[in-house]
């Protein structure tokens, strides 16, 4: 048995705020990648890596107009990419974590089947980021590792999604 095995994932935090606009407005202004269109059929997925000099990831996300699929996964082992990085993907031909069709997941789990050891921190649902901020936080598990942040449009066959993000960490 690996130390991934057991190793238990700490639960994640999340939360809404009520402050849309000016989220928004901000994400806006400081010009940075926290604005990305997430196209129908689309996958959007913010590749984050666990930081030695880091204790918890923070994240923050809305829309313009209408809901957004949203998980959040981490993927145990070291990297060389120490830049925060975006995929976008076609949802149905993109290959996806445990649990983004179909399979259990459960926060916590780790997928057997994977070359890269990836485990569950929040399942994807479908969230109303068009009428809250969704905000949330997670124990980093381990200090070589990316969290994969997915933003999942992939039930939408008519409509994009703008999506305002901002991702950082405590130390």
């Amino acid at each position: 048995m690996s130390l991934y095995d057991i190793r238990r994932l700490a639960e994640a935090k999340m939360w809404i705020r009520g402050d849309l606009e000016q989220f928004k407005a901000t994400i806006r202004s400081e010009r940075t990648r926290g604005v990305q269109t997430v196209g129908q059929g689309q996958v959007v997925t913010v590749r984050v890596p666990a930081r030695a000099d880091g204790t918890c990831l923070f994240w923050e996300f809305a829309t313009d107009g209408f809901d957004l699929g949203f998980g959040v996964w981490f993927e145990w082992g070291p990297t060389t990419q120490y830049e925060v990085t975006v995929e976008v993907s076609e949802g149905a031909d993109e290959e996806q974590p445990p649990g983004e069709e179909g399979a259990v997941s459960s926060p916590g789990q780790v997928a057997e089947d994977r070359p890269a050891r990836i485990s569950c921190v929040v399942p994807v649902y479908r969230r109303d980021c068009h009428l809250h901020v969704y905000a949330g936080s997670h124990r980093f598990p381990a200090h070589e590792g990316v969290y994969l942040l997915k933003f999942d449009n992939s039930y939408s066959l008519w409509r994009a999604k703008t999506l305002y993000y901002r991702v950082f960490y405590t130390r």
